[in-house]
């Protein structure tokens, strides 16, 4: 061992200087004691060495330990998402809860025609199994559901939902499309989920439309005449057919430019955007009530529904009505395009069919109607925008409303599709004359208060 004048230790290694008799260095011979201390780091780096290696061939149980973390971080990460999930329905029942609030408040809110498709608002659906009660329809209520003359009002939106799903089950639908119950049960809340709270298109005209969809069905004896796809395509067309209506038609939609207009080039803004809000909920493995149905056949399916729900578009009314006249007198069951015609007629009948029901059940749609149409043209001259004079709360009353569209748009085409199905005339057709007879009565009340108010007035001035 070497040492220099302090004690301090030197290295000895070949490249040192050689030493003399004037070096600072001196050698110093190990004692027993720094010879045991030397065995003893040695005996602790081998140990450490040891270790080390002992360590390495643990390999198999460090990966079960790294497993077990793995799996206690997994199961962390899902109880986390089960939180999320919670909160995001927490906050979808807090905002529903506002917009009734503020619908019953009569308070505004602001216009979301320009709504984003991409940002998945809404469709996401609950993932639970629906909770919704069942509800046992009594047989009053199975009978009365089958006829025009149902009165919509007296329902909760649960009730309406289970009364849906009875129609499904009745029909032969869940059997033949082999629905999974769960899943209808989820589809049906999506729907519901999906629809706005608009004074009139909302959850309660979609019930609407099905139910009268139904009840002609069950009239017309259409399980005898057409397939129960094609009445599997009539029923979730009319679910369907309004999916996240804003409240403001494709006039509007056309004049402000607003997002659906310009994404759809202006043709059916709405309807087309009703259709891909259907699909995207069908897209959901959960909500998929054809999930069960061949590829190929639910093409068919697909498109079949599409061609329904676009022929919504009251723009198209006309070009409709008389194709369907033209193929009435000599109407084929057996010809594929006669059954496309009839089924297009008949959801546009739906659609439009609140003054079928009796007066006090359609009455209140009239004004749910005009609310809906005033906020419109209420938007549309803050805007700048063409305002249509029904829809002006300055120019049109209920009665001016509702003669024309019954006289001129209801009856003709309930009178062809009386051709075909003789059966409607009474319980469909007459309850239309009725209603227009109705509000003539009304108009002629208006036209002799307005001419009487006018002759005081003049009177008055005269005086």
């Amino acid at each position: 061992m070497m040492v220099d004048p302090e004690g301090a230790l030197v290295s000895m290694d070949p490249t040192m200087p050689t030493n003399s008799p004037n070096s600072l260095y001196k050698i110093v011979p190990l004692s027993t004691g720094q010879l045991g201390e030397k065995e003893d780091m040695f005996q602790n780096v081998l140990s450490q060495v040891a270790e080390q290696f002992s360590r390495a061939f643990r390999i198999n149980e460090l990966k079960t330990e790294v497993t077990n973390r793995l799996a206690m971080l997994e199961k962390r990460v899902e109880l986390e998402g089960l939180k999320v999930v919670e909160i995001e329905k927490c906050k979808n029942d807090l905002k529903k809860l506002r917009d009734e609030m503020a619908s019953r408040g009569g308070a505004r809110v602001n216009c979301p025609c320009k709504y984003n498709f991409d940002d998945g608002k809404k469709v996401t659906p609950r993932r639970d199994v629906p909770n919704y009660p069942k509800y046992t329809l009594s047989q009053e209520t199975v009978e009365a559901l089958k006829k025009p003359t149902f009165d919509v009002w007296h329902w909760e939106h649960n009730e309406m939902l289970s009364c849906l799903e009875y129609m499904y089950h009745d029909l032969g639908l869940v059997k033949e499309f082999n629905m999974n119950p769960i899943t209808l049960k989820r589809w049906l809340l999506a729907i519901q989920e999906n629809y706005r709270n608009n004074p009139f298109h909302n959850f309660r005209h979609c019930f609407c439309v099905s139910q009268m969809m139904y009840g002609m069905i069950n009239l017309c004896n259409l399980q005898e005449k057409l397939t129960l796809t094609d009445m599997g395509i009539l029923m979730t067309a009319a679910v369907c057919h309004d999916l996240d209506h804003p409240g403001y038609n494709n006039t509007y939609q056309i004049n402000a430019r607003t997002e659906l207009a310009v994404r759809y080039n202006d043709i059916s803004p709405l309807e087309n955007h009703h259709c891909a809000v259907a699909f995207q909920i069908l897209s959901l493995p959960e909500c998929n009530i054809f999930a069960n149905v061949d590829p190929e056949a639910f093409k068919q399916i697909r498109q079949a529904i599409i061609t329904l729900i676009l022929a919504t578009d009251m723009a198209r009314h006309g070009e409709i009505l008389e194709s369907f006249k033209q193929k009435v007198d000599n109407f084929d069951f057996t010809n594929e395009e006669h059954v496309t015609c009839l089924k297009m007629v008949m959801i546009k009948c739906c659609d439009i069919s609140n003054e079928v029901r009796p007066t006090e059940v359609a009455e209140p749609w009239v004004d749910c109607l005009l609310e809906e149409y005033f906020m419109q043209s209420d938007r549309e001259k803050s805007e700048g925008l063409p305002v249509a004079p029904f829809m002006d709360r300055d120019k049109v009353t209920k009665p001016t409303a509702q003669i024309g569209f019954i006289k001129f748009v209801l009856i003709p085409m309930f009178e062809t599709v009386m051709k075909l199905f003789p059966q409607i005339e009474e319980i469909m057709v007459q309850p239309l004359r009725d209603s227009r007879d109705h509000y003539e009565e009304l108009k002629q009340i208006d036209d002799a208060m307005t001419e009487g108010s006018s002759f005081v007035i003049k009177l008055r001035k005269d005086l």
